[in-house]
């Protein structure tokens, strides 16, 4: 049985007094056991973050890391800071990561292979373009960036990973692929791991949707038998509505 998952990315958002009170909304509000939530604040809020949700059920998570163990890296945060104040899980690989500070596939190789090698759980990000889309080769484009950096890594590594297919062109735009797509992509990508590697592991990976979910929506997306859940973004800024996607299994 594969975890259901959903995951708050929040992105350059909320400080610390606005951390708290979404923190004590969210602990308050039910969620189903069956369903594993995430949240990614951001990372000076990421310690307070921890030691607000002990006891919740409610995991933290970063949302990017740097591939060295420590060095002249000005402004960057290693595994080990992460893993020093409770951090167990990063997000690797977002479309804005990639996008607005140049990560390739190859950066990021570098970043999960370090991640794993800490101990840490992976959200790792992928998914294709606008034109990408349009011009039919998101398959192609999704397949070389799981190839270049995921399908190098010994089978063992792939239970600490979660996939996480983010259709760039639906993100922030309110724009949303529609279930049949959505489940078409996730279906792709559980072929492509069962061919690198096999079906017992592909059917045990966790692959979630990432691309404008909305509690008007989530319930639909879900029901794909491929997709196993959301990495959500500006939705999860509100508890009402975050946990509307969290009970929508």
């Amino acid at each position: 049985m594969r975890d259901k998952i959903v995951a708050g990315n929040w992105k350059m958002n909320n400080d610390q007094s606005q951390t708290e009170a979404l923190l004590k909304k969210l602990k308050h509000l039910d969620k189903p056991k069956e369903v594993r939530v995430m949240v990614a604040p951001a990372f000076t809020q990421l310690y307070q973050s921890t030691e607000l949700l002990q006891g919740s059920g409610i995991s933290v998570v970063a949302q990017n890391m740097n591939a060295a163990d420590s060095g002249a890296y000005t402004g960057e945060i290693s595994s080990g800071m992460l893993k020093g104040i409770g951090i167990n899980a990063v997000i690797l690989g977002h479309s804005e990561r990639r996008s607005l500070f140049h990560e390739t596939d190859e950066i990021l190789a570098e970043k999960v292979k370090a991640a794993l090698a800490a101990g840490m759980e992976v959200i790792f990000c992928f998914g294709e373009e606008l034109e990408e889309r349009k011009s039919q080769a998101h398959f192609e484009v999704v397949a070389q960036q799981l190839k270049t950096a995921l399908f190098d890594l010994p089978a063992s590594a792939w239970k600490q990973i979660i996939l996480a297919y983010e259709p760039v062109w639906a993100i922030g735009t309110g724009e949303t692929a529609s279930p049949e797509q959505a489940q078409e992509m996730h279906a792709h990508i559980r072929k492509l791991v069962s061919e690198n590697y096999d079906a017992t592991l592909a059917d045990a990976l966790s692959i979630l949707y990432g691309g404008s979910v909305k509690p008007n929506n989530a319930k639909e997306i879900f029901t794909g038998k491929d997709v196993d859940g959301g990495l959500i973004g500006g939705a999860s800024l509100n508890a009402e509505d975050f946990m509307a996607i969290v009970n929508a299994f």
